[in-house]
């Protein structure tokens, strides 16, 4: 196994895991901004009200994308798994 192999490998971690978490952060941003904008209009200043939503909307988002993150997962395990023969050799 080659550096190059190594490296390639690696990125492709990283990338598989930024798809993956992406939808996650994407959903924890927007809600975030959401309920920060409320905040700022009404004064009100409660730290459960920007937790409760974030952990809401999160566990939908985990809900709805939670399949395809699997499979997405899934998937690159399988053709790493299956590619070791090939890096071995």
């Amino acid at each position: 196994m080659t550096p190059s192999t190594v490296i390639e490998i690696g990125r492709h971690a990283i990338e598989i895991t930024l798809l993956v978490s992406a939808p996650l952060f994407v959903a924890a941003l927007a809600t975030g901004l959401i309920v920060s904008i409320f905040q700022a209009a009404t004064q009100i200043n409660e730290a459960t009200l920007s937790f409760v939503p974030k952990l809401v909307v999160m566990f939908v988002t985990l809900l709805v994308a939670g399949p395809w993150m699997i499979t997405v997962m899934t998937d690159y395990m399988r053709r790493l798994f299956e590619a070791i023969p090939g890096m071995i050799g």
